[in-house]
Formats: C-alpha cells, sequence, structure tokens
C-alpha cells in the first residue's frame, strides 16, 4: 500500500533518516517511493495503515501519515487516479462523518478556491455529516506550491496528493521537553527536538540500556527515557551533573517528566579514564557477552569556550605530586582533578572504538561533530571497521555545521580483519588547544582559508 508522509517544514537531511531509524524499531517493512529535500512530502510503502500508524507514531519530524489515493501535477490527473484506484473504499466512509482540508505548502488558496476545488471531489458521494472537529475521517488535499509562488503571482501548486489521514507524529513532544520550562539546564543543553531526534535515530526504546559518556545536564538520557529506555550517563565535571544538589540537579529534571524509572544511574568519569568495562575486539563474538549497550548517544565538546581536557597531568614527570595529592584528596566533595589537553582528532577515535568495545550487534552510536562548511576545512566523517555508518545529517549554521553521524555496530563476523589491523592512531603533534583541535581554530579565524 502506499501512503503520503507530510514532514515538518525543518531539518531536511534528518528526515528520512529518523522514519527509517523508526520503521527498525518498530520491525515495519518500508520502502521509499519518492522524496526531494526541498519538499516535505514523501510516498512510502507499507504493509498496512497498522504499521503506517506505528511508523509515525513517536516521530519528531512527521506532522503526518496519509492513505494515499491519488497524485498528480494537476487536479485532474487526481481525480482520475481516484476513480480508477479507490472507488471501492468509497462505501467504507459513504455514512461516516467526515471533513475536507487542503493544505497549501508554500502556496496560498482563497475560501472560493477552495470551496469549489472540494466541491469537485463530489463524485465521491459521502453522505455522512460534516464536521470540522471530531470528524470520523479527515480527507486532505496537499499542495506543493513553487518557492513564492504567492510573490511570483504563480497560480497553480507543481503537485497534488490526496489522501486519508490516519496518524500525527508526535510533534508536540518536543513542547512537553522544552529547555525553556526544564529545571536545570546548561549553556551547552541540546534543545528538545534535537534530543528527541537523536535518541530515535539511536533506536532508544523499552529495554535497551542507552548511555551518554558526555552527559552534561541530561538532554540526551531524558529523551531516551521518554521512550521507554534505561538511561545512564557520565561527565568529566561531576558539578553538572549535581547542579545545587537540591532543586536544579540532573535527577530532578527526570523528576519534572516522571522518567525517573528509566533513570538507571550517574557518575563522574573521563571517556578515556572510564569505570565501564570494554571488551576486547574479536571476530569470533557472539555479540552480546562482554558488552553492555544497545545505543550510545552524545553531543561531545567542541573546545571553543575552552580547549578539550581529559584527566591527567600535562609532564607527569615535571608534576610527579600531583598525582599523590590527587589519591589522598579524590573522596573530598570539593576535589577537582587535574586535567590535561586532548587532541579533538583523538577525541572522535576515542569514542568510536568505545562504541566497537561497548555496543552489542547492531547497537547504534549517535554523536555530533562539529565542521566547517568550506570544504578545504572540512573534518571528514570519522571511521572504524567494526561501525558502518547508517546515516549523516546536517544541520548549517553561517560558516559552520554540525552534523549527527550514526553507526551501527557490525557483528564481529563481519569485521574485515585487514581493515583493523592497518587502523592507526592518529599521532597529533602540538601542546595548545588551537593546535590540538583545527575546529577550534577556525572557529576563532572565522573558518578563513
Amino acid at each position: 500500500m502506499d501512503f503520503l508522509i507530510r514532514f515538518s517544514q525543518s531539518h531536511e537531511t534528518f528526515r528520512l533518516p529518523e522514519i527509517q531509524a523508526l520503521a527498525v524499531i518498530e520491525r515495519v517493512d518500508l520502502k521509499i517511493i519518492s522524496y526531494s529535500l526541498e519538499s516535505p512530502f514523501c510516498i512510502v510503502q507499507l504493509p498496512s495503515e497498522d504499521a503506517a500508524r506505528r511508523l509515525v507514531r513517536r516521530s519528531i519530524l512527521v506532522m503526518s501519515i496519509h492513505e494515499l489515493w491519488g497524485h498528480g501535477p494537476d487536479l485532474n490527473t487526481v481525480h482520475k487516479a481516484v476513480k480508477t484506484s479507490t472507488q471501492h473504499l468509497w462505501s467504507l466512509y459513504k455514512t461516516c462523518s467526515f471533513k475536507f482540508t487542503i493544505d497549501s505548502y508554500q502556496g496560498s488558496r482563497s475560501a472560493e478556491d477552495k470551496v469549489r476545488i472540494i466541491n469537485s471531489f463530489a463524485y465521491l458521494g459521502f453522505e455522512g455529516p460534516i464536521r470540522m472537529r471530531g470528524a470520523d475521517e479527515e480527507f486532505v488535499l496537499h499542495e506543493d506550491w513553487p518557492y513564492n509562488a504567492t510573490l511570483l503571482g504563480i497560480p497553480d501548486p507543481k503537485h497534488y496528493y490526496f489522501g486519508r489521514r490516519l496518524a500525527n507524529g508526535a510533534r508536540d513532544l518536543p513542547k512537553k521537553l522544552d529547555l525553556k520550562k526544564r529545571r536545570y539546564i546548561s549553556t551547552t543543553s541540546m534543545d528538545a527536538e534535537l534530543a528527541l531526534v537523536t535518541a530515535n535515530m539511536a533506536l532508544a526504546a523499552p529495554g535497551k540500556i542507552m548511555y551518554d559518556p558526555f552527559v552534561g545536564t541530561g538532554s540526551f538520557p531524558i529523551a531516551c527515557a521518554q521512550f521507554g529506555a534505561l538511561t545512564f550517563g557520565s561527565d568529566i565535571d561531576g558539578r553538572s551533573i549535581r547542579g545545587d544538589e537540591k532543586k536544579r540537579t540532573l535527577k530532578a529534571n527526570f523528576e519534572q517528566y516522571g522518567l525517573l524509572a528509566g533513570l538507571g544511574g550517574m557518575f563522574t568519569a573521563d571517556l578515556t579514564n572510564s569505570p565501564i568495562r570494554r571488551t576486547e575486539l574479536r571476530y569470533d563474538g557472539d555479540g552480546v557477552t562482554g558488552r553492555l549497550f544497545d545505543g550510545i548517544v552524545c553531543d561531545p565538546p567542541y573546545g571553543v569556550r575552552e580547549g578539550l581536557r581529559v584527566l591527567g597531568v600535562r609532564d607527569p614527570e615535571k608534576s610527579p605530586w600531583v598525582e599523590k595529592k590527587g589519591r589522598e584528596m579524590y573522596k573530598n566533595p570539593d576535589f577537582i582533578p587535574p586535567k590535561k589537553p586532548y587532541s579533538f582528532f583523538n577525541m572522535l577515535d576515542d569514542i568510536l572504538h568505545f562504541a566497537a568495545q561497548t555496543l552489542v550487534d547492531n547497537g547504534r552510536l549517535s554523536f555530533w561533530m562539529p565542521t566547517a562548511n568550506d570544504e578545504n576545512q572540512e573534518i571528514p566523517v570519522p571511521t572504524h571497521p567494526y561501525l558502518e555508518v547508517v546515516s549523516v545529517c546536517t544541520q548549517t549554521f553561517n560558516k559552520w555545521s554540525r552534523r549527527l553521524i550514526t553507526y551501527r555496530r557490525i557483528p564481529d563476523r563481519e569485521v574485515d580483519p585487514e581493515a583493523m589491523k592497518a587502523r592507526q592512531r592518529r599521532i597529533e603533534v602540538g601542546k595548545t588547544a588551537d593546535e590540538l583541535n583545527p575546529f577550534r581554530k577556525a572557529y576563532f579565524t572565522k573558518f578563513e582559508s
């Protein structure tokens, strides 16, 4: 069966990967028939109405899904398609209450035009009462107009889609988790809409264990818990987790949304010095033993406000007393462990390697990475022999962008041993924040080539 998905008018590169991820979660056989980044309309093939409803019920970027009755470049083509392929369905809706809606994307219609177009569907023969609120069925004519059609005086849309509305997406969910109403946030908290999209990409769901190694105030774990997952997180700075230790804490955010059941635990740790158990990478594993997480979601620090740091001492030989002092004071709640500069590229390598060691087979890593828009300064998508790139979605700003990159953990038996042997950790030369972070240096030089 063919269905029409009506997307929201935002985050175009995220739309398709999100519904493809949801098809995996819902175990729905999804086939994309037609889609373009320039249009919010997407025709898909699904096995049933029930599958269509399940596909979009937790989608953040889908506005609605419709049983597609006909489409074409003009109304005559649409009418012909409806009469040819759906006449056997008309009797099902002959006596129920109904309403007709016209959705004009990038265009507009006068009230008289709308009435005329709606009346052109009179051959459907519906005899039930018309109800603008609470109707049993809603039939929608979507119009896809050219850009600036009203200003340019373009008389007609470039394409029409007609169908029966089946279900809406979860567009109201970001309002529930809106940062403006959240008890505790920081300057780098991810907005609710994109945090929820990230959770969808990582396949967060009941029975899944999700982890954020840069948890901050908990935007990603909250989004994953909203979809039923059990969440864990860590941060190099425990103060971001503890907050004021009263009402403004990470735990208080979970309490605010009634999601405490999804809060597994939060702890202070650095990704390169983590207490999380990691398994040795091999080629004959069973896909589960020794690996813990179903998904990893994170927005690593970009190192712009301050250089990237990890636990450690820049020069242990010159400061041997630091380690000794740390062993004596680490239980002190006011103790702040020493940190040393960290390479941006090493951070990316470490995230991927950590995911390869801790994700179960087909588990997902979804993380955000900044890059310059200038192709000469663009940071390539990092790779790892045990991880397959599923999607790369881009949010563009002025001279830079950030990507949401999603990977799938490949089963051991599918990994190329030679690729792993050839993989070498990048050796970074430099000591300052700019020397170790090309994005930071480009950011402060305004991305000039």
